[in-house]
C-alpha cells in the first residue's frame, strides 16, 4: 500500500461525510440536544433548588457557545479545505438565536415576572444586563435576515455588511457571561471563552491585512 492511500482515503472519507444527507440533520439533533435536555430536566424537577437560575446560566451558555462555534465554521473550511462546512453556518447561528431568545424569555418571564419596569431597572443598574439585551437584538437582525430572499432584496455588498454584527455579538456575549461571573467571584470559564473569540477575531483581522496587501 502506497504512502498515499491512506490520506487519499481519509480525504474521500471526510467529504462522503460531510456531504452525506445525514450529516446536516444529525448536527441540527445535536445543537438541539441541550435545549431537549433542559426541557427534560425541568419537566422531572432535577433542576437543582433554583430551576430559574439553572434555565437561564444554561441558555445564555449555549447561546454563546453556539455563536462561537458559528465563527469558526469560516476559519475551519479555510484551514481545512472542508468548504462543505460552509451549509452549517446559517443553521448554527439561527441556532444560537434561538437559545439566546429562550434566555431572554427565563430572564424576561421567570425571573422578572414580565415585567418590563422590572427589566428596564435591571438594565440600568447593570451595564452586562443591557450588553445581553444588545446582543439578542443583533443576533434578531442577523436571523431575520439569514433567508435566500432576503439577501436578494438587500444585495450581497449590503447583506454581507449587516452580518459583520456578529463579531460585535460575539464580543458583547462574552461581556454579558464575563461580567455576570463576575459578580459570583468565577472568571475562569468567561476567560478561556474570551480566548477562543479573540483567537476568532485575530484570525479575521489577519485576514484583512493580508487581503488588502496582495
Amino acid at each position: 500500500m502506497s504512502s498515499t492511500t491512506l490520506p487519499a482515503r481519509g480525504v474521500a472519507w471526510r467529504r462522503a461525510t460531510l456531504q452525506a444527507r445525514w450529516f446536516k440533520p444529525a448536527v441540527f439533533a445535536l445543537a438541539l440536544l441541550p435545549m431537549a435536555d433542559l426541557v427534560w430536566r425541568a419537566f422531572s424537577q432535577r433542576l437543582g433548588a433554583n430551576p430559574e437560575q439553572a434555565l437561564l446560566w444554561a441558555t445564555g451558555l449555549w447561546a454563546l457557545r453556539l455563536l462561537l462555534i458559528t465563527l469558526a465554521v469560516t476559519p475551519l473550511r479555510v484551514l481545512t479545505g472542508w468548504t462543505e462546512l460552509a451549509r452549517l453556518r446559517r443553521m448554527l447561528g439561527l441556532f444560537s438565536f434561538a437559545y439566546a431568545a429562550l434566555h431572554f424569555t427565563v430572564y424576561f418571564g421567570l425571573v422578572n415576572g414580565f415585567s418590563v419596569a422590572r427589566v428596564v431597572q435591571d438594565a440600568a443598574r447593570h451595564p452586562f444586563v443591557l450588553a445581553g439585551m444588545t446582543t439578542l437584538a443583533m443576533l434578531t437582525a442577523l436571523a431575520s435576515t439569514s433567508t435566500n430572499g432576503i439577501i436578494r432584496r438587500m444585495g450581497a455588498a449590503r447583506w454581507r455588511m449587516l452580518h459583520r454584527l456578529v463579531y460585535a455579538a460575539g464580543v458583547l456575549g462574552v461581556f454579558h457571561y464575563w461580567w455576570g461571573k463576575l459578580a459570583k467571584n468565577n472568571t475562569a470559564d468567561p476567560k478561556l471563552y474570551a480566548v477562543v473569540l479573540a483567537v476568532l477575531l485575530g484570525w479575521r483581522i489577519y485576514r484583512a491585512v493580508a487581503a488588502r496587501r496582495r
